[in-house]
């Protein structure tokens, strides 16, 4: 890893979700393949997890013009439903690995998800990593609700 800065990103999003449902959308194959892709033209035709501190979650989305982008990462903390930390990397740039840290709080009846996601190596992929993790919790929201 160089000395050169990390970025870093944050987002916040409240979900007419219990805590456990959201929490679960972030941790079963089944449900991330509904949802975690920068679109609803994408497809995440693989969602692989092994839910233990330790343990392996893989994805791969699928562009509308059949390319795909890999991602896989490890579990660092599970303290469902309140918390999730995961190592992350993408296939296109395995020397860099993030991390990813979510909490889950839920008030009223709704969830607010707040994820902040670390040591990204540049602005310009921190704004495209912005971009796509919104399109993707756009799709979590689309799920949950239906």
């Amino acid at each position: 890893m160089s000395d050169e800065p990390r970025h870093a990103l944050r987002i916040e999003r409240t979900y007419a979700a219990s805590a456990e449902e959201v929490f679960d959308a972030w941790t079963s194959a089944e449900v991330l393949r509904r949802w975690l892709h920068a679109g609803e033209d994408w497809t995440t035709p693989v969602a692989e997890v092994d839910l233990r501190v330790g343990g392996t979650v893989r994805v791969v989305m699928r562009r509308p013009d059949g390319d795909d982008s890999e991602m896989h990462g490890e579990y660092r903390e599970i303290d469902r439903p309140r918390r999730l930390v995961m190592a992350w990397t993408f296939a296109d740039r395995p020397a860099n690995p993030q991390l990813i840290e979510l909490s889950f709080s839920e008030s009223g009846g709704a969830t607010t998800v707040v994820m902040v996601n670390t040591d990204i190596s540049d602005e310009a992929r921190r704004d495209n990593q912005e971009r796509g993790w919104r399109a993707c919790l756009q799709e979590l929201d689309r799920v949950l609700a239906t």
